[in-house]
């Protein structure tokens, strides 16, 4: 009997279906141990756990995507796969309308992955899914070491994806972009918190939903994360107003800017920000995970590609 679908999940998505625990056990062995029948009759595993948790997403991405090898540090951010592949799927779907469907050479669109992260994780799923070559900017050492160990050892990712240290941490596109490059476009998941306080209460939120939480004082991250990853100061808003400012330096070497939006009241200021850089045009793409509602917000100062017919 065929898996019930992720509705909320874009269409295309690989990971629509509910995952198959069974299947995915035999790819990696490691996740069987934390494999169980809840009380519904359901294979499961415990999401409040941070190894169950990694191992789920490593065996997502061996299967998927034909990894050889895949790892991160103990402590580092272990991103969903799911819902990583969504962000990529979505902006894929709004760039095919930008250019009135018409369909775009995958190895022809270059792409900026603004802090790759320890994980390495949109350069993967972008390539994979849709052949497109990545430069990723990091400013941390050992997550910039883990990504590209997992390059090195994974043949069909060395031609399409450069690693970029950022050596200033208020920069965001100087010292990556180089004289003469273009890029389709820049994707980033910002930092969401204000503070390590905000993001221990966010955790404590999230094990509470999951029945997990029995009110230690330092709550075990699920997903891990280290603070660059977690939080800035001024939270995801001064984050991405600071990229926004910045991105008019470079209006010119990136076609659309996009970042993710995880709380809706920042979405009022940050649109002036926008509008105040001078952008051209600004959309704003809906996504839905679960009971979780999040958004992409895309900007440009170039005028639009005029695409014949053919």
């Amino acid at each position: 009997m065929p898996n019930p679908q992720k509705s909320s999940l874009h269409p295309q998505n690989p990971f629509n279906s509910r995952y198959e625990l069974e299947n995915l056990s035999e790819v990696l062995p490691e996740l069987k141990p934390f494999v169980f029948v809840n009380q519904y009759g359901n294979q499961t595993l415990d999401f409040a756990d941070p190894k169950a948790v990694k191992a789920l997403n490593k065996a997502l991405l061996l299967k998927h995507y034909d990894l050889k090898y895949w790892d991160i540090p103990d402590g580092y951010l272990c991103p969903p796969i799911p819902g990583r592949a969504d962000y990529l799927f979505h902006v894929h779907s709004f760039l095919q309308k930008k250019r009135s469907g018409v369909k775009i050479k995958g190895d022809m669109v270059n792409c900026l992955d603004i802090g790759t992260g320890a994980s390495c994780i949109y350069p993967i799923i972008g390539h994979k899914e849709f052949g497109w070559k990545f430069v990723g900017s990091e400013f941390e050492f050992k997550a910039l070491n883990s990504a590209q160990n997992i390059i090195n050892n994974n043949a069909s990712l060395k031609e399409a994806i450069e690693l970029r240290v950022q050596q200033k941490s208020k920069d965001i596109f100087k010292g990556i972009i180089k004289k003469h490059e273009f890029y389709d476009l820049s994707i980033c998941n910002p930092p969401f918190h204000a503070s390590a306080e905000e993001a221990e209460k966010g955790t404590i939120r999230k094990l509470k939903n999951l029945k997990q939480y029995k009110g230690e004082k330092k709550p075990i991250l699920n997903f891990g994360g280290k603070s660059n990853e977690l939080w800035y100061e001024g939270g995801e808003l001064k984050f991405i107003t600071n990229m926004v400012v910045q991105s008019k330096y470079f209006s010119h070497s990136v076609r659309w800017f996009t970042t993710l939006v995880s709380k809706e009241f920042n979405l009022k200021k940050i649109y002036e920000a926008i509008k105040q850089a001078g952008a051209k045009d600004m959309e704003t793409i809906e996504m839905v995970h679960g009971n979780k509602k999040s958004r992409i917000v895309a900007w440009t100062f170039l005028v639009p590609v005029k695409v014949g017919k053919g």
